[in-house]
């Protein structure tokens, strides 16, 4: 038997290991996580920490902890920690350590060799940094591959049908965009080009100015030299992003932030989707001149692009969606976990050198766009019945997705939503699923906000409320089989899709056999736990934080006992979920 070589993804901001089992990719946990926090510090005893203790302690001793090392890597620079000096390779090499010690507890046996992923647009010195920070790690990088590559590999570049995909890959602290080929197992890069200091951090670090600025503002203190607070400041920013992801605000609360004359300083203000884009329009548009950059380097142009594959966490910013579906004209596909999927390649990549047959990676997906109709502009002319995706299509099952609307003329006091389902920008040319009425809304100048919540289940339910922002009035409807409601050949070709396909939105490790049974066969009250699992997390913007850890705890619970199937373990953490919920909404 040949040795096991795993596959790894050092990423900035996050990093995985993966391995091929039975033909099938596991990304291995560490704990109860599939992501290990790219952090390092040194705690109060001198030890080395990594991954989610270090990242916590980063909150209270920055000057402790190193974060977003790679976007050092192949510099010829060092980083200070406990003040001690360390080159980017060994901060990198630590935490491949602790990769290579998560593999080898989860196997019960040594590992030695390793893929590792990078950007396509590294350089030489990049390359050569990353297989020294393996070296110093112990590990023999038998193959660094392309980060594009891999995530086409994770998508199943063993199809026989030639395909010309783009991959966009915005990770935490890099972009890079790539042309490739694919077909028969083969991935041909064409071209590449992309940004080394450009991601997600870049994101983080404009609401974080946003932040100081208000806290200049509010209180007159200029929080960058209190080191601490601006730590805090970096975690909130980062969960206002990814909370901005699904929803349209996010609140965002720092109680005891800092002290100043005395006295304490908090921070409360809310941050809507709309005003974040706006931060980061810049950076979004120097990512698509990249991407008509790297098209005019493989001699492409938009038209001849067959997919577009979405790769790293930072894609989940829904204008990148937008932006990329107005230049292809197609949904870009983000089935696989786009943080997991370059983990997948790698292991996939691995196991191909090692001579084992591996099976293509998917996951449950929708077939259709959902959404609902606005006033716009279609074709040049005002138009009431716009389409506005909510969830979109080849969105990852269960999904849930929100969006903020509102009315159009002072004292209106009812809305009409309608959903539709299908891919026309005219919501009439869609097939209408559902409406209902929200009445008694507040008397006040056109603008009142209403925030529209989809979310759908592998089963076809799709639950939609609309809430007045003001006042939390809420109304809301159920709808049966979304996923069946088209007939003739669209039915035929979604089921064909359907049926191909297995997994879930939590990123946990794919069982195909545990996966395809849950999903074809679910009990009513696996189906209910779902549904209430759905329901719980979507109060978490507005929950405080003992009463989300305490159902986090309930929600962890529950889908340990919907993976075992079992149905009595269900009775216990679903009614104390339950009673949490109803105190909440009462």
């Amino acid at each position: 038997m040949n040795e096991i070589i795993i596959g790894i993804d050092l990423g900035t901001t996050n990093s995985e290991v993966s391995v091929i089992e039975q033909g099938k990719v596991t990304i291995i946990k560490d704990g109860d996580k599939k992501m290990l926090a790219s952090f390092v510090g040194i705690d109060d005893a001198g030890q080395v920490i990594v991954g989610e203790m270090a990242r916590n302690q980063y909150l209270v001793y920055p000057e402790r902890t190193i974060k977003s090392i790679k976007r050092l890597m192949g510099q010829d620079s060092q980083v200070v920690l406990a003040d001690q000096a360390y080159t980017p390779q060994e901060i990198s090499a630590i935490i491949l350590t602790r990769l290579k010690g998560i593999a080898e507890q989860y196997l019960g046996q040594t590992v030695s060799k390793a893929v590792i992923t990078v950007p396509a647009y590294f350089s030489d010195a990049q390359r050569q940094a990353t297989r020294e920070a393996g070296e110093i790690a112990g590990l023999d990088v038998v193959r660094m591959i392309n980060e594009p590559t891999a995530a086409a590999l994770a998508y199943g570049a063993m199809q026989a049908e030639e395909k010309k995909v783009l991959v966009y890959d915005l990770g935490g602290g890099t972009f890079d965009v790539s042309v490739v080929n694919m077909q028969d197992g083969v991935v041909e890069v064409l071209s590449s080009h992309g940004d080394n200091h450009l991601g997600g951090d870049d994101f983080d670090q404009q609401i974080i100015e946003f932040l100081v600025d208000h806290i200049q503002k509010t209180h007159g203190i200029d929080v960058h030299s209190h080191s601490k607070a601006m730590a805090r400041l970096t975690r909130a920013a980062e969960e206002a992003k990814f909370l901005l992801s699904d929803q349209p605000y996010a609140q965002i609360n720092e109680e005891y932030l800092l002290e100043h004359e005395g006295a304490a300083v908090h921070l409360s203000l809310e941050l809507s989707r709309m005003a974040y884009e706006e931060m980061i329009e810049d950076y979004i548009n120097a990512t698509i001149d990249a991407t008509h950059t790297a098209l005019k380097g493989a001699k492409l142009t938009a038209p001849d692009i067959d997919e577009v594959i979405l790769v790293g966490g930072s894609t989940r910013t829904p204008c990148i969606r937008e932006r990329l579906f107005n230049d292809f004209g197609f949904e870009p596909h983000s089935e696989v976990d786009p943080d997991l999927c370059v983990a997948m390649g790698a292991a996939i990549q691995a196991a191909m050198i090692n001579g084992q047959e591996v099976d293509t990676v998917l996951v449950d997906v929708t077939p259709y766009t959902y959404g609902t109709s606005a006033i716009g502009v279609l074709d040049g002319q005002p138009y009431p019945f716009m389409f506005v995706p909510v969830i979109h299509k080849n969105s990852v099952l269960p999904n849930r997705k929100a969006d903020a609307f509102a009315t159009s003329y002072d004292g209106q006091d009812t809305v009409e939503i309608t959903i539709y389902q299908g891919e026309d920008p005219d919501a009439l040319n869609n097939v209408k699923i559902g409406e209902f009425l929200v009445e008694g809304l507040l008397d006040v100048a056109r603008g009142n906000v209403v925030t529209l919540t989809l979310g759908l289940d592998l089963n076809g339910l799709l639950n939609v409320s609309a809430v007045e922002k003001e006042t939390g009035l809420e109304k809301s409807i159920t709808i049966k089989n979304a996923l069946s409601q088209f007939e003739g050949e669209a039915l035929d070709a979604a089921q064909q899709r359907i049926t191909s396909l297995f997994g879930q939105l939590d990123p946990r490790v794919i069982d195909a056999d545990t996966l395809q049974s849950s999903i074809v066969s679910d009990a009513p009250e696996i189906a209910a736990a779902r549904e209430l699992i759905i329901k719980a997390e979507g109060l978490f913007a507005k929950v405080s934080d003992e009463d989300k850890e305490d159902m986090a705890g309930l929600i962890e619970i529950m889908r340990t006992c919907i993976e075992a199937q079992n149905i009595e373990g269900l009775d216990e953490p679903s009614a104390q979920l339950t009673d949490i919920i109803y105190y909440l909404e009462s």
